[in-house]
């Protein structure tokens, strides 16, 4: 009976959202700002001869790195649907490109600045896309 109760009373469709309530508020510039803040911990780094300040830029850097990948894979699973990556077939590579520049083998894991502007450059292509599905 209990089972039959929880049947009846679930949800029929979940849904999923960057804060988990159907809001509807996506924008890259999140991810491109974060990146943005990569870069210039980046630059920062580079500019320092202080073994404590460079240590807290690497920190800082890393903890960047990561929202801009938390903030990549909110668009990419949250909001772009199967028309999307339909009209748009690079869609998929984009995001698999961009948040690996964001992992370990891109801005997490050196202080290249040339890194984090290819990240910025990703970014700029996915947001191209966004607004082009918003219109």
């Amino acid at each position: 009976m209990f089972d039959s109760l929880l049947k009846l009373i679930a949800p029929k469709e979940r849904v999923f959202a960057h804060c988990d309530l159907p809001c509807g508020v996506y924008d890259p510039a999140q991810a491109k700002i974060e990146a943005q803040s990569v870069k210039a911990c980046m630059e920062k780094y580079a500019a320092s001869s202080d073994a404590d300040f460079k240590s807290r830029a690497v920190a800082i850097k890393e903890e960047r790195s990561e929202l801009v990948k938390h903030h990549l894979w909110v668009l990419w699973t949250d909001y772009f649907k199967p028309n999307h990556f339909e009209a748009y077939p690079q869609l998929h590579s984009l995001f698999n490109e961009a948040t690996k520049l964001a992992g370990a083998g891109g801005s997490k894991g050196t202080n290249d600045v040339a890194v984090a502007n290819k990240l910025i450059s990703k970014i700029d292509e996915i947001a191209e896309i966004f607004w082009a599905t918003k219109k």
